[in-house]
């Protein structure tokens, strides 16, 4: 027999039987469990249970305050040289030591904290922004499109990526580009020039998957125009490998900028990098092995913490991996 104010409620009651089922208590959770989620939530949903994401962001988050607030971190000026502490160890004056020119070891890593993430970040922005906007066009029309930008992204694949940084670099050197923020320009320049066919690859590739998808072909049907296909159907579903290269570009790119600078053609004084303060130590690790190791601590815990921000996401933007 059942309750009329049970079936009044949304509730299922029995009489008869000892259990006696309310199922209105939780129809609100239901409805909000229920409730379809997108990609991108779910995956944040999945990133903040996972400790990788947590300790990488954590990392990525302090580095982040580092470079935009340094003088939370010291006081002292980076350039400011006195030679009366040529190569002196840690102390409690100076927690890193000093350099060969008595600059502040500590205060030359956390400025240049700002030049190496500006480096890596502006590569990958430019990285992914070209290999998307050729990627998805080369997948969506398909045909001669393909061919061609496959063919222009192949040329540039084939360059060696440090012999081409390092012919790019020393023809913008020879034509007398000086200044800080003009150097890194070139720098970012000559990394996103040489790394965004690897971008395009894997945009193309998901938008050739995407367009054989049904809604692909349902919004052919209705008669949507390609621009509203690509940016309404085909991007938002393309976007997430291509996020999860460019988390891990970013740290490489890092790399990079200090390799550059080590051989003495990326960035170079005014402007502070890890990079620029490894170049400086090479001749002195035995006498000196606080100048190489706290600035290439730095560097390794950054891009160690990026790889691991970008298995991270791509663990949890991959149902297959969950």
């Amino acid at each position: 027999m059942t309750d009329p104010t049970a079936a009044a409620t949304g509730a299922t009651a029995t009489r008869d039987g000892e259990s006696y089922v309310v199922a209105a208590e939780h129809a609100d959770t239901g409805r909000e469990h229920g409730k379809p989620r997108s990609l991108t939530s779910d995956a944040w949903r999945d990133l903040r249970r996972r400790p990788l994401f947590i300790v990488a962001g954590s990392v990525i988050l302090l580095l982040v305050v580092v470079a935009l607030f340094p003088g939370m971190f010291t006081s002292a000026d980076p350039n400011l040289k006195d030679l009366s502490h040529t190569r002196e160890t840690p102390s409690g004056e100076a927690w890193f030591g000093y350099d060969l020119q008595g600059r502040d070891v500590y205060a030359r890593v956390v400025y240049g904290t700002r030049w190496s993430l500006l480096v890596g970040i502006g590569a990958a922005l430019i990285t992914v922004l070209i290999g998307s906007v050729l990627g998805i066009l080369a997948g969506f029309a398909g045909g001669w499109v393909d061919g061609l930008l496959s063919r222009i992204g192949e040329v540039f694949f084939g360059l060696p990526f440090v012999l081409g940084a390092i012919v790019i670099l020393s023809v913008f050197r020879n034509a007398g580009v000086n200044g800080a923020l003009p150097i890194v320009g070139v720098v970012v320049a000559s990394l996103a020039v040489l790394s965004w066919p690897v971008a395009m690859r894997i945009m193309r590739s998901a938008a050739i998957s995407a367009k054989q998808q049904d809604y692909v072909k349902a919004a052919r049907a209705l008669g949507a125009r390609p621009a509203r296909i690509v940016f309404r159907h085909l991007l938002p579903n393309c976007l997430a490998p291509v996020l999860v290269y460019a988390t891990i570009a970013l740290g490489a790119f890092i790399g990079a900028e200090a390799t550059l600078s080590f051989l003495g053609i990326g960035l170079r004084d005014p402007a502070v990098s890890w990079g620029v303060m490894i170049s400086d130590s090479r001749n002195y690790v035995r006498v000196a092995p606080h100048m190489l190791l706290f600035p290439a601590g730095f560097l390794t815990a950054t891009v160690l913490a990026f790889v691991m921000l970008g298995d991270a996401v791509r663990e949890a933007l991959d149902p297959k991996l969950r």
